[in-house]
C-alpha cells in the first residue's frame, strides 16, 4: 500500500489516501489518525476503496508530507561508505563507537515539508546541502524492541531529506553539541508512505535492492542503494527505544547514503565539481518505490539576529 496526506481542495482540510493506479482514494482523517487507531492499515485500505470520502488524481493533488507534525524526528548515520568518506576527506579517523553501536541525533518535527513544498535556506548559510535518506515511520508502539522484532512495528518508509547548512553545522558542533541551527530549517518527507510488504521482494542485506538519487538541476549529484546499511532498520529501533516508548508517526531517519550529499562529493572532486545549492536551484530525489521528491531552493524568509 501505498498512503499519503492532500489538502482537498473541497474542505481545504489535510485528508489521508490511498494511491490506486494514480488515483488517491481519500478517507475523511489525516494519516497520522489512522496510524493512533485500533485498525490496521489494509483495514483503513478496504474502506478507502469501498467507500472513499473523494476521489482526485495524484498528480494534480496538492500533496503533503505523510506526517507532516511527527511526535519525534530521529536521524541517524547507518551507512558506512558515507560515514568512511566523509572522515577520510577531512583526514578524521572513523570512531570505534560508530561500529559498536548506531548513533543518531533528534531533529525539528516543526520543519518538516512536503514532497513538492520549496525549501527555504537557513538564515545565514553560503553552504546549503541536501541529505539522500530514507526514513522509517512507526506505526505501533514499543519500548526496549529487540532488533530482530522491532521493524514489526514499522507502518512504512518514506523519502527523508535532511536540508543541511554546512558552515553553521560545523561551527556550532566545535562546542560538541548539535547539530542544531545547520539542520532544523527544513526536512522533506514523502511522496509516500510505503508499507513493508510493497519491498519486500526487494530485501537484500541489511536493507532493500533499491536505487537511491538526487538530481540537481536536472544533474545527477548522487547515487546509492538501500541495501547498503551498515546498521538494519530493526538495530536503529531497538537502539532509539532502549528506555524509552516509539510512538505512532515517529520518523526513524537512515542517515545519508554514500555520495549522498554535497558535502561528501565537494570534499572528495571539490567544490568547483559540485557547488553548494543556491535559490531556483531545483533538487529531485528519488527512491525506487517510494517515489520522488521535487523542489526548489528559495532564499531565506529572515536574515540572522545578532544575539549581543
Amino acid at each position: 500500500m501505498r498512503w499519503t496526506n492532500y489538502l482537498s481542495r473541497t474542505d481545504q482540510a489535510v485528508h489521508s489516501a490511498l494511491l490506486v493506479e494514480g488515483e488517491l482514494l481519500a478517507l475523511d482523517r489525516p494519516l497520522i489518525d489512522l496510524l493512533n487507531s485500533d485498525v490496521p492499515l489494509h483495514g483503513w485500505a478496504d474502506r478507502a476503496m469501498a467507500r472513499p470520502w473523494e476521489r482526485c488524481a495524484a498528480e494534480d493533488a496538492d500533496l503533503l508530507a505523510p506526517i507532516p507534525r511527527p511526535p519525534s524526528v530521529r536521524d541517524f548515520m547507518a551507512f558506512e561508505n558515507h560515514v568512511v568518506t566523509s572522515y577520510a576527506a577531512l583526514d578524521t579517523e572513523v570512531s570505534p563507537v560508530w561500529y559498536d553501536q548506531p548513533v543518531f541525533y533528534f531533529t525539528n518535527p516543526a520543519a518538516i515539508l512536503g514532497p513538492r513544498d520549496m525549501v527555504p535556506m537557513a538564515p545565514g548559510t553560503a553552504r546549503f546541502d541536501y541529505e539522500l535518506e530514507v526514513a522509517a515511520v512507526i506505526g505501533r508502539s514499543g519500548a526496549d524492541l529487540h532488533p530482530e522484532t522491532a521493524e514489526d512495528h514499522i507502518a512504512g518508509y518514506v523519502i527523508f531529506c535532511d536540508w543541511s547548512a554546512r558552515d553553521l553545522q560545523t561551527t556550532e558542533m566545535e562546542v560538541g553539541l548539535g547539530p542544531a541551527k545547520g539542520k532544523d530549517t527544513a526536512t522533506s518527507l514523502g511522496a509516500y508512505l510505503v508499507t513493508p510488504d510493497e519491498l519486500e521482494p526487494f530485501r537484500k542485506g541489511r536493507g532493500f535492492d533499491l536505487r537511491m538519487n538526487v538530481a540537481v538541476n536536472g544533474r545527477v549529484y548522487s547515487s546509492g542503494n538501500w541495501s547498503d546499511l551498515y546498521w538494519s532498520f530493526g538495530e536503529m529501533l531497538a537502539y532509539a527505544s532502549r528506555g524509552t516508548h516509539l510512538r505512532p508517526g515517529d520518523i526513524i531517519g537512515s542517515g545519508t547514503v554514500g555520495t549522498g550529499c554535497i558535502l561528501e562529493l565537494s570534499l572528495t572532486h571539490g567544490e568547483a565539481a559540485y557547488p553548494w545549492l543556491r535559490p531556483d536551484d531545483e533538487v529531485l530525489i528519488e527512491i525506487e518505490q517510494l517515489g520522488a521528491i521535487r523542489t526548489k531552493i528559495t532564499t531565506s524568509s529572515a536574515a540572522p539576529i545578532p544575539l549581543r
